[in-house]
């Protein structure tokens, strides 16, 4: 069997302006793509399922119509120093400043900022367990 790979595609507006806000502002790799799409990599991806209501209200947002489209994405970091670093730059780069970061319910901390086309993240520090790439050193 062939290994598997889940990718997220978001619909944009202005794909020049998208690509510069992700490439530029929040730093992410871009991969060789055709003109009409941009490819960029992460590492790793997590599908999280989290009742709707409750993350609508985790990010202080309504869960009906244009507040909350039912999902948010999440970039999960090292340090609540870090999620504060993350936010600001996404702002500075044109997001939109949703939830300044805070200590959450669950014992973790966390922001949520909306890029140029309204989609919903959250920069999260998770205490209890770290959800990104194994380290092959440690």
């Amino acid at each position: 069997m062939q290994p598997r790979i889940s990718m997220i595609t978001l619909g944009v507006r202005d794909l020049d302006k998208s690509i510069a806000f992700y490439e530029k502002g929040l730093g992410l790799p871009r991969m060789d793509s055709p003109p009409e799409v941009a490819f960029f990599t992460l590492n790793g991806t997590w599908l999280g399922l989290f009742g709707r209501e409750a993350l609508a209200e985790d990010a202080h947002v309504s869960s009906e119509g244009t507040g909350f489209n039912s999902f948010s994405l999440a970039h999960n970091v090292a340090s609540e120093a870090e999620v504060d670093a993350v936010v600001k730059q996404a702002v500075e780069a044109g997001a939109t400043l949703v939830k300044k970061p805070e200590k959450v319910f669950w014992g973790g901390y966390s922001g949520y900022f909306t890029d140029p086309d309204g989609h919903l993240w959250e920069v999260a520090h998770n205490p209890h367990f770290w959800v990104g790439p194994l380290d092959p050193g440690a």
